[in-house]
């Protein structure tokens, strides 16, 4: 087996069952800045999230990505923007099998969001889709296509129900103690 392998999953191992749970801001992050492609100034992840192949994720500053959020970068790329509002439980992948393929191949893309999306409480962002700045995702949305910026999306498959307003000036400060 290949030795990057073997490191890449002792470190997923580590962070995901061990320090991922630990209720020290400070300790996850030195963790997370060691292993993900890139953690940006003032990014705070919460207790619980996982990373699959961390080395794959590039989180902007002053992202919040709350309890439970699962990052899925095995061989594609998960990439967010500045001010990016994760909610809990949200699930972001990049890889997954064609139904179609008689081998059961996998299939997959790169997952971008841009800079003040906010994806809500367990929406759930399928391979290959691109976010749009300033978008919003609702509680519960299966992501299914790219969602333009601005736009409100709910529903499964997610569905444009409305717009956001384009002047956002906000920048994401929020670190709860012991989480």
């Amino acid at each position: 087996m290949n030795r990057n392998l073997i490191l890449g999953a002792v470190a997923a191992f580590l962070y995901n069952h061990l320090i991922g749970r630990l209720p020290s801001r400070r300790i996850r992050a030195l963790a997370l800045k060691a292993w993900l492609g890139a953690l940006g100034p003032g990014a705070a992840v919460q207790t619980g999230c996982r990373f699959l192949n961390g080395r794959r994720v590039f989180l902007g500053s002053n992202n919040v990505i709350n309890f439970g959020c699962l990052f899925d970068g095995r061989v594609h790329a998960v990439r967010t923007g500045a001010n990016v509002s994760i909610g809990p439980e949200a699930t972001i992948l990049t890889l997954g099998h064609d139904p179609q393929s008689p081998g059961f191949d996998v299939k997959g893309g790169e997952v971008v969001i841009g800079d003040r999306a906010w994806i809500a409480y367990r929406a759930l962002i399928m391979p290959g889709v691109t976010i749009g700045e300033g978008a919003v995702v609702g509680a519960g949305a299966v992501v299914t296509r790219d969602v333009p910026p601005y736009a409100i999306v709910a529903g499964n498959p997610a569905q444009v129900v409305g717009e956001r307003s384009r002047e956002l000036t906000y920048d994401l400060n929020y670190r709860p103690w012991l989480v």
